[in-house]
């Protein structure tokens, strides 16, 4: 079976590579171009996907347009049987109706709920206790092809979005190499998704990611382990911004003001819900690495605090 592999993040590593090591041939790695990145924006950056392609001798395409009639002809030149998609971009229908047993892709979620962007991070959020991967037939609208294999993941009480990322990763490229081996078989069957019950799942952007203590403690917690490591819940603290990476819960009365930080100046730091408080655990305050509380309560004198 000939296939053509597409994907840009470290998320689709493992699943290229358990084709590989399946001895199935990957005839092309279509990715993202490469981009200036890292202090400075002086460094070319080349996605997870791209080295590890070169790493292993692959023929690396990284059309800007998709629908560019050179990109199309140089596909229909591959005589591909399958193309598979794992985190990657819309792709136009001449490129996802092109090869004979069409386009699959992979997405981190139990379709149809969390269409879209993303699926891990808004589990989190919404505090699920499971989740799962998903391949499908690529169709018109993102995400809502027919269903060919599902499996599920739990999500821990206190597991950041980060920890399910890597966790479904590895379980996907598992779930995909399974799919592949049904297509190649022709003993499959798909199902339908019921578009009744749908859930989205849109690009998280940083100006929404600021944390609302004004809401209770469960929901601020999911909150904050939904958007770590990235793109990283935040708030303020002594004017100056503070990323949140890890918390934990305590539901209890108090009569402190919504938003007021708490701490013994030592091992402690926590702020104020309206049915508790979340205790900080880890976190990264504006110019200074990420650090445990107790490093960081040990190298900086809180000003915006209330002594416990």
């Amino acid at each position: 079976m000939r296939i053509i592999f597409m994907g840009t993040p470290d998320f689709a590593v493992p699943s290229l590579k358990i084709l590989l090591n399946s001895g199935y041939e990957v005839v092309a790695v279509i990715t993202a171009t490469d981009k200036m990145g890292g202090r400075g924006k002086n460094k070319l950056i080349q996605s997870a996907i791209k080295q590890f392609a070169v790493a292993h001798d692959l023929r690396v395409l990284q059309p800007k347009n998709l629908k560019a009639p050179a990109f199309v002809a140089e596909l229909q030149s591959l005589k591909v049987d399958l193309q598979i998609v794992v985190a990657f971009r819309m792709l136009p229908e001449i490129v996802w109706n092109m090869p004979p047993l069409g386009t699959i892709n992979l997405h981190g979620s139990l379709l149809p709920k969390y269409r879209g962007a993303a699926p891990i991070n808004w589990a989190v959020i919404n505090g699920e206790k499971e989740t799962g991967v998903t391949t499908f037939l690529l169709q018109h609208e993102i995400d809502t092809g027919d269903l060919l294999l599902q499996k599920s993941i739990e999500i821990g009480e206190n597991e950041t979005a980060g920890e399910v990322y890597n966790r479904m990763m590895e379980m996907g490229a598992g779930v995909l190499l399974e799919t592949v081996q049904l297509l190649e078989s022709g003993q499959y069957t798909t199902t339908a998704q019921d578009t009744s019950l749908a859930t989205k799942a849109p690009k998280i952007f940083h100006d929404t990611c600021e944390i609302d203590f004004a809401r209770n403690t469960e929901a601020i917690h999911n909150f904050i382990r939904g958007l770590s490591p990235y793109p990283t819940a935040w708030t303020t603290l002594d004017e100056k911004k503070l990323k949140v990476f890890k918390t934990q819960k305590e539901i209890v009365d108090h009569s402190f003001e919504v938003g007021s930080f708490i701490s013994d100046n030592k091992t402690f730091l926590k702020v104020a819900t309206l049915d508790g408080y979340v205790q900080l655990l880890e976190l990264q305050l504006a110019g200074k690495k990420r650090m445990k509380i107790k490093d960081f309560l040990n190298g900086y004198t809180i000003k915006q605090i209330l002594n416990f």
